[in-house]
């Protein structure tokens, strides 16, 4: 295990390089100006402060010099700075990554506990009104565009009915409780605030619905096939001939098998839901990494942009080695191989 997970940590650079590499040449290789964003569409024709603003953000070299320069400053931790914010992209990232890692938590919950929960009540009762439900709603959350989810529960919860807050992290009289994680229900929770703490998890409730009942639906219908062929092996027969209860059959012997196909979809999900999250919080206007790459796309901001697609391509990375592990961990015949 520590020679392959040696292996694994010794490529993610290499793999990690052609991401920044690709994404660089894309972005440098657009049509579009970038000096519209950084100087104004005013003073595109004087020449003087066109010169100077291509001299200051590095634009007046070639796109190989700015390939080395760029790539020397991230071996460094600078992913450069943005053209529209004036500040660190890695600051820029980091002051928003703890709103969308709070997204993603929320959609992830809902969508492993939902999911495992409606497929195992599907495969428990195959073939039943419930097991037809359930699928119809899986199939309903996997096939509808999450912006249109979306609309429509801040049109219906929101708007119609005021069940749930508006958009945002929180009310807009409201103080943000003091940062430990950035995440506000753990920060909240941590300075004993249960009324911020209800707050910021009404406001997560419909963003982190909208985003995990895709995810929802995907896990449900991979655990009800996986339990199916569980429950109809000779392991399990035995299990119920020896009396045990339907729980610790279910659980306990079915599940933890038909488990291990789902480890995948989570790994892959996380990071799938941390990337791509952009329209959910554009919709709720949640100041995460995906507002911030959309508000950067919109301004040909290409700092910004590349530092959002390499943070990107390291989750995936290291999501994917997690999985791994969390594979070698669940199944002692994947260490012995």
């Amino acid at each position: 295990m520590g020679a392959y997970l040696g292996r694994r940590v010794a490529a993610m650079p290499l793999l990690l390089l052609g991401v920044i590499t690709l994404s660089f040449l894309i972005f440098r290789t657009l049509p579009a100006n970038p000096l519209v964003s950084i100087v104004g569409e005013r003073q595109l024709g004087n020449e003087e402060v066109v010169a100077a603003a291509e001299e200051r953000w590095g634009l007046d070299k070639s796109v190989p010099e700015q390939y080395v320069i760029y790539l020397a400053k991230v071996v460094q931790g600078d992913l450069g700075t943005s053209f529209r914010t004036r500040s660190s992209v890695a600051s820029d990232l980091g002051a928003r990554a703890p709103a969308t890692f709070e997204l993603v938590l929320g959609a992830l919950a809902i969508g492993v506990t939902g999911g495992v929960g409606l497929g195992v009540l599907a495969a428990r009762r195959k073939d039943r009104a419930t097991d037809h439900l359930s699928r119809l709603f899986a199939l309903v959350g996997s096939s509808l565009p999450a912006f249109w989810v979306g609309l429509v529960l801040l049109f219906v919860l929101y708007a119609q009915l005021g069940w749930f807050p508006g958009p945002g992290r929180l009310d807009p009289r409201s103080v943000a409780p003091p940062g430990v994680t950035g995440l506000y229900t753990v920060d909240a929770l941590l300075d004993g605030d249960l009324d911020t703490f209800w707050q910021a998890l009404r406001h997560l409730a419909l963003p982190a619905f909208t985003l995990g009942w895709g995810l929802m639906g995907i896990i449900s219908r991979l655990v009800r096939a996986s339990m199916l062929d569980e429950l109809g092996a000779d392991y399990v027969r035995t299990a119920r001939a020896k009396g045990l209860r339907e729980r610790q059959v279910l659980f306990g012997h079915a599940l933890r098998n038909a488990w291990l196909p789902t480890l995948t979809i989570i790994g892959f999900s996380f990071a799938f839901l941390l990337t791509g999250a952009v329209l959910t919080e554009t919709i709720f206007s949640w100041p995460g990494i995906g507002s911030y790459a959309v508000e950067s796309s919109r301004s040909l901001d290409y700092p910004a942009i590349t530092g959002v697609v390499i943070l990107g391509g390291l989750v995936f990375l290291v999501a994917n080695l997690l999985t791994d592990i969390a594979y070698a961990v669940a199944d002692p015949k994947i260490r012995l191989s």
